[in-house]
């Protein structure tokens, strides 16, 4: 989920942040780009949003900052789901032709992205390179998507980078790596959620689909 601040948002982050962040912090708000909306962490208060901002990797080291922020909900202005692999593919470099491909591919899917691919979409910087991984999820709505939008990443895996997750009903996500591992050889998943992360046996998690399909 990506997320906007208001005025007041921005100030508020920027009166806790290091000296060292600010200028990230000042492009980011100059900007109007969204942070990214991550795991609440232990001590929020119930009415903070716990937010995460991704800097390109360093040119020299290829070292990657994240900023960790925290607001209050009234200070976030809006919000969006994951940026659509449609949408990125003009900013993919190297993996744009086999992106499309998969992209076409995947219909009614919808196929979204996160990691250095949406960074990179959001605000025109350089986080992709050909050594990167091409983050992407899904949320199926049916066992029948699942099983086709599994057996389609395994597919292009074989000639992108891929990495991700697919995501249940509960956003409830697990590695789509692992859980196709986990189908073969059974053992329970890592379950990510936005207050937790559990590990979690699959029929639980094909449960919901069903009562959601």
């Amino acid at each position: 989920m990506l997320a906007w601040l208001t005025e007041a948002g921005w100030r508020s982050v920027m009166r806790s942040a290091q000296n060292e962040h600010m200028l990230a912090l000042k492009l980011w708000q100059s900007q109007d780009w969204p942070l990214v909306v991550r795991r609440l962490d232990a001590d929020a208060a119930p009415d903070e949003v716990c937010l995460g901002l991704p800097l390109p990797p360093d040119e020299a080291t290829g070292a990657k900052i994240r900023i960790s922020l925290r607001v209050r909900r009234e200070e976030i202005t809006k919000t969006r789901p994951a940026t659509t692999l449609r949408s990125s593919l003009p900013s993919a470099g190297p993996f744009r032709e086999r992106l499309a491909a998969l992209c076409e591919e995947a219909g009614a899917l919808g196929l979204r992205v996160y990691g250095s691919l949406a960074m990179q979409t959001l605000t025109g910087m350089p986080y992709l390179s050909p050594r990167s991984d091409v983050d992407v999820l899904f949320h199926p709505a049916s066992r029948q998507q699942l099983d086709q939008g599994l057996a389609l990443l395994v597919r292009h895996a074989a000639s992108l980078p891929l990495d991700g997750e697919v995501v249940f009903p509960g956003d409830q996500a697990v590695s789509w790596k692992e859980w196709q591992l986990a189908m073969t050889h059974p053992a329970k998943v890592m379950v990510k959620a936005l207050q937790s992360v559990r590990l979690a046996d699959t029929a639980s998690l094909l449960a919901t689909l069903q009562e959601a399909s």
